[in-house]
């Protein structure tokens, strides 16, 4: 079984303006004359950390890791003004233009899967390869899931720890009401909702309860960023149309792709990953048995390496 690659440091790391308000933090390790890679990481509003860089092998891959707008290097941390999907796919465009960058692999789970489609079928011709993990299309039925019906009868006990900090008179308007208060000026409520928030989506990521990843998704500068940001692109429909990726996948019909997916994935149900490979001929869909939605899971990490490995034999120069 594939494990992830040793830690390795940033050989260059930068600080790039991408608007008056946003500046984005973004590093780079391994080759710089490897194959350009960019991990797109998840939440929106998690950030990148010391393990997102070791899904590469570091001598075939310039590898790329970048936090996005309002979430951890980033600044202002958990800033919501001039933040959503147009903007981000905007600011990848300007890291790979700072970077010299003609063309990269993408490579993204949850909602970095998410964007990374969106980014890929914007700029199509910018993109050589696709490697994604945990499928997010962004439709209704799919924020539903983990925060109306679906998930709170497979997680019934984090489900009613998730609903405490919201009075019964607002639940059934849940998202609006954790909006308002991660959002609001009252510090302890912003925070006991943004702990609550994270809590709640880490307990339905892991097939097998993993107490550290817990502790670390639900610290406190990191919850509140990625509570803050999800609750804002969620309340406005992640700021796509309805149905967006599934209707523009011809975009990518030129792009191979690898679509790797927990089956007991309850974050992102499986269904996500299905519907985008029958979408694109060009995909390859792993469904990986043991394991949820956490891409650090032992079977998610090894498909992923494994797919890595792949892309990095079939984009290397003959020697």
């Amino acid at each position: 079984m594939q494990t992830l690659f040793p830690e390795i440091k940033p050989y260059q790391r930068h600080k790039l303006q991408v608007c008056d308000l946003h500046e984005i933090y973004l590093d780079e390790a391994g080759n710089p004359d490897g194959i350009p890679v960019a991990f797109v990481h998840g939440g929106p509003g998690a950030a990148c950390d010391r393990n997102s860089r070791r899904f590469f092998d570091p001598e075939l891959f310039r590898i790329i890791t970048f936090d996005q707008r309002g979430c951890g290097r980033s600044k202002p941390h958990g800033e919501l003004r001039e933040n959503t999907t147009g903007d981000l796919i905007a600011d990848m465009e300007k890291i790979r233009e700072h970077l010299g960058i003609e063309q990269w692999v993408l490579f993204g789970g949850s909602w970095g899967a998410t964007l990374s489609l969106l980014y890929a079928q914007t700029h199509p011709g910018r993109v050589t390869a696709m490697v994604l993990r945990g499928i997010f299309l962004c439709r209704q039925r799919d924020m539903d899931w983990l925060f109306r019906e679906g998930a709170n009868r497979i997680f019934p006990d984090g489900w009613g720890d998730f609903l405490k900090p919201i009075p019964e008179s607002e639940r059934h308007r849940l998202l609006d009401a954790y909006y308002e208060r991660l959002t609001g000026p009252d510090e302890l409520a912003r925070m006991a909702a943004a702990k609550a928030w994270a809590t709640w989506e880490a307990s339905c990521a892991t097939l097998r309860h993993d107490p550290a990843g817990l502790s670390q998704f639900t610290s406190p500068h990191r919850a509140l960023a990625l509570a803050r940001v999800e609750a804002h692109y969620f309340v406005n429909d992640c700021f796509i149309r309805e149905n967006q990726i599934l209707n523009n996948m011809e975009t990518l019909a030129d792009i191979p792709g690898q679509i790797i997916h927990g089956r007991y994935d309850m974050v992102c149900p499986l269904d996500n990953a299905t519907e985008l490979h029958h979408r694109w001929p060009g995909s390859e869909l792993c469904i990986v048995r043991e394991a949820g939605h956490f891409a650090t899971e032992p079977a998610l990490t090894d498909c992923l390496v494994k797919a890595t490995d792949e892309i990095g034999r079939d984009l290397s120069p003959v020697s």
